[in-house]
């Protein structure tokens, strides 16, 4: 496991082979939803690498007039950090796994002038320190939290966002075929909505549908779309 401080910033030297070299040279690993749902996250990175940044992150950056500071948990491939930093953010990327700290770091949309607003750390969400915080990335990555500790995880989510800060991200519902995996977190409409009491919601969005994961397999998607601002 990398040395959190050894990872190198953005646009820096890597260390040994390329990380994006590594990840285009890895297999087709078909959809990425399919490489989630085994938490097969080197196949699921090879499967996103080049999307644009989530919608919420965008929707969440236009309701500031400055740049402040970020915080991008399970930052992934580092599609929502480039969009921050190309805004004037400071970002701190957040992920568990390490080729997304070293993806992240080594992001190709990310230019070497914003290397000294990003800071890369290795840390399992369910761990990670959260400082105060003006925007709280979460892309569809708190659904992979341990179902245990997401009330923990959940509860430091809201301390860290300073007043007048916001979220955005996802949760998933309790309807989505992934609910019956014992490793996730789904939640009921509810549930979904009491997490953001003491929030104004900018947007919350309920998206159900139907489809088939990689091997031909029916999959329910039960989603919530979040952008809401701590009062």
């Amino acid at each position: 496991m990398a040395d959190p401080a050894a990872i190198p910033p953005a646009g820096g030297e890597a260390r040994g082979p390329d990380p994006w070299d590594e990840l285009a040279g890895r297999p087709d690993p078909g959809p990425a939803f399919a490489r989630a749902a085994e938490r097969d996250w080197p196949g699921y990175f090879r499967a996103v690498a080049g999307k644009p940044p989530r919608e919420t992150t965008l929707q969440a950056l236009d309701l500031f007039d400055a740049p402040g500071f970020a915080i991008d948990l399970g930052c992934g491939e580092g599609r929502d950090a480039a969009a921050m930093l190309a805004r004037g953010w400071r970002v701190l990327a957040l992920d568990g796994h390490e080729m997304a700290v070293e993806l992240t770091a080594h992001n190709p949309a990310i230019p070497k002038a914003t290397a000294d607003r990003l800071e890369v750390r290795l840390a399992a969400m369910e761990a990670a320190e959260l400082p105060a915080c003006d925007l709280l990335n979460a892309s569809f990555a708190l659904p992979f939290c341990e179902p245990a500790a997401f009330p923990d995880l959940w509860a430091r989510i809201v301390a860290a966002i300073r007043s007048g800060g916001v979220f955005a991200g996802q949760l998933f519902g309790d309807r989505d075929t992934w609910a019956a995996l014992p490793d996730r977190t789904h939640l009921t409409r509810t549930a979904a909505l009491a997490c953001f009491d003491g929030f104004d919601l900018v947007r919350f969005d309920e998206e159900e549908r139907d489809g088939e994961d990689a091997g031909g397999q029916a999959k329910h998607w039960h989603v919530f779309h979040v952008v809401a601002r701590k009062g």
